[in-house]
């Protein structure tokens, strides 16, 4: 038997038209101040190195507050997160290293974002120049992870521990999940100041991407058709790809800035919000956190992964994980006869309003009058 929903605030009729328009949707004082207040002292308490996120200070910004009922009318029951990913961003000036997508980051345009789609493994990006032919390179890196050397595998993780890829065959290189979720715990009403960017309207892009890739040979996500894993002709010779270029050159104009070699990126939107307030994403949105530049404080954002429960009604969903196919550190996990969750998994990555319940009606009608 499935779970009582909570009943509650749910988004109208105009919110769920934004949600499928742009692919995100802003909910004003989602989350009330009694328990901004409660995630705030708790970080500020936090020792050292310590993870906070299953302090309930933290899950109960979506299990306490009005995210829950939204999110069960609009998507659907989910588990409720055990723990989630505490978002703080220092203030720091343009940096010298090297960014994920192989670019200086103070030389990355939009306050160093870098769009991606969720759920891509990421080992440390080489800090030098790298030497060599492209398949040396790409042997060196994906051997650089922190499982060693173990070749091309579905065994290899990423820093972030998450797998190389989500199946045996090596067919999905991406994890996923139904909805993200931010909370905003400080001021983030400027530009510059950390906050998230989404590539707003890019989650149909993404969308019509995963379906041709899953047309051509049935692979979805990183190093399926059209999405190589790195970049050899970015400073260091090795830098992830990120979001596919086919995407990022329906979001790129004449307007759009520039790394130093000349190349264009797209320009992302500034997700501005006060304390309290929640958006709420589709999986598919290309996003990124931004460089904290101008802030008086540390960025602080409370993330949280989404699942519709329907998809793999048997596991358990904390929240956090990006790849919930996969064990938390990448550990198979059993699933019984005749349910395949990569094809599971690929099929809600191709179909986003499929697993968004109280969304159909709108969807409908919207694709009409389009």
């Amino acid at each position: 038997m499935e779970p009582q929903r909570k009943s509650g605030r749910t988004l109208t009729t105009e919110q769920k038209r934004t949600l499928y328009r742009d692919g995100y949707v802003i909910i004003k004082n989602a989350v009330s101040k009694e328990l901004v207040d409660a995630a705030l002292a708790r970080i500020k308490s936090a020792l050292k190195g310590e993870n906070l996120g299953p302090d309930p200070a933290m899950t109960n910004l979506v299990n306490k507050s009005d995210v829950t009922p939204v999110l069960h009318e609009a998507m659907g029951y989910f588990d409720p997160p055990v723990t989630c990913q505490v978002g703080v961003r220092k203030v720091t000036p343009p940096g010298e290293h090297f960014n994920q997508l192989g670019y200086h980051e103070k030389d990355q345009p939009y306050f160093a974002a870098e769009p991606h789609v969720d759920g891509s493994m990421t080992i440390a990006i080489p800090q030098t120049v790298q030497e060599g032919e492209p398949d040396d390179i790409y042997a060196r890196y994906i051997a650089s992870g922190p499982k060693g050397n173990l070749g091309r595998s579905p065994e290899v993780m990423g820093h972030n521990m998450v797998p190389m890829f989500e199946d045996p065959e090596m067919t999905l290189g991406l994890g996923s999940f139904t909805a993200f979720v931010f909370v905003c715990l400080n001021d983030q009403t400027q530009p510059g100041c950390g906050q998230t960017t989404l590539l707003k309207g890019a989650h149909h892009s993404v969308e019509k991407f995963f379906q041709w890739q899953y047309a051509q040979n049935g692979h979805v996500g990183v190093e399926g058709p059209g999405w190589p894993r790195l970049d050899h002709d970015v400073p260091n010779r090795c830098g992830l790809i990120y979001l596919p270029q086919a995407v990022q050159d329906e979001f790129i104009d004449e307007h759009s800035e520039t790394t130093p070699d000349g190349r264009k990126w797209p320009k992302p939107t500034q997700i501005l919000m006060e304390p309290g307030d929640a958006c709420i994403t589709v999986y598919q949105i290309p996003h990124s956190g931004t460089r904290n530049e101008f802030g008086t404080e540390s960025r602080k954002t409370i993330i949280f992964r989404i699942r519709n429960k329907k998809r793999q009604p048997d596991k358990m969903v904390n929240g956090v994980s990006d790849h919930p196919d996969r064990g938390q550190m990448g550990e198979w996990l059993e699933f019984e006869p005749g349910n395949d969750p990569w094809e599971r998994s690929k099929y809600a990555m191709c179909h986003m309003w499929d697993e968004w319940e109280g969304m159909h009606d709108t969807v409908e009608a919207m694709r009409a009058e389009r």
